[in-house]
């Protein structure tokens, strides 16, 4: 466990590299579960221990904002009993969401298509913690393309003849909260996946192997001084060189 005067150090160094919004790719709940002879859903349970441990250690270091993709429009094609399980666990985590200090719940993607009952859970947590000091967006049904083309379809009913890239950036679910800066994946996978395709034209990656279920907040540390070494140039020159 992380002492106080390394989580001091951490802080430090999330300030002054201005990381301010992480986004994570949790990958890897299956193979987790497979690995240890257990149905997937076990893989699922185990990974949204870790969701509730790293969000609440990204709160606690100075990161202000931290978005997860949680469900993808494509995972609803899995077998219905993982997909039933994860629907499970979306219910349970409601309940303890509303009892975080601080935090603001946002659900970003297309949880109305999957059902009233998931609809009324998100939007009551949605509710529930309006206006808190950090934020977790949670993608749920999500898809990146699908929330270009979301932002698109706003603009065109809003009766925008010439659409500009402020224009889609000011109508993407994450608008009110900015791109993220670091976007980690976990699970040895080296891709996107349709996550964030907007938003993340100047994050910086970082891929670890680690399954998402053993993704601990040393990791997370590491990934964290990865990105204070970066140098972010959005295009332009080195100005530290």
């Amino acid at each position: 466990m992380i002492s106080e005067n390394e989580m001091d150090n951490i802080s430090e160094i999330v300030e002054k590299s201005g990381l301010k919004h992480i986004a994570f790719i949790m990958d890897g709940n299956g193979r987790w579960a497979t690995k240890r002879g257990l149905p997937r859903e076990f893989g699922h349970k185990a990974g949204a221990e870790t969701f509730k441990k790293i969000v609440r250690y990204c709160r606690s270091i100075g990161i202000k904002t931290a978005t997860v993709y949680a469900f993808s429009t494509e995972n609803i094609k899995r077998p219905k009993r993982e997909v039933n399980a994860i629907f499970r666990l979306l219910g349970e985590y409601v309940e303890e969401g509303k009892e975080e200090k601080d935090v603001e719940f946002k659900f970003i993607g297309a949880p109305e298509e999957l059902g009233e009952d998931v609809y009324k859970k998100v939007t009551e947590l949605e509710s529930v913690t309006k206006g808190g000091k950090s934020r977790v967006n949670v993608a749920f049904n999500y898809g990146g393309r699908a929330e270009i083309v979301h932002a698109v379809n706003k603009l065109l009913k809003d009766n925008k003849t010439v659409i500009t890239e402020d224009d889609i950036s000011a109508n993407v679910y994450t608008s009110d909260v900015g791109d993220p800066d670091l976007i980690i994946r976990t699970g040895n996978e080296v891709r996107i996946s349709n996550f964030l395709l907007w938003q993340c034209a100047y994050s910086e990656l970082y891929f670890s192997e680690t399954l998402w279920p053993d993704f601990s907040t040393d990791e997370l540390d590491k990934a964290i001084m990865d990105f204070s070494h970066r140098s972010r140039r959005w295009g332009g020159l080195d100005t530290k060189k």
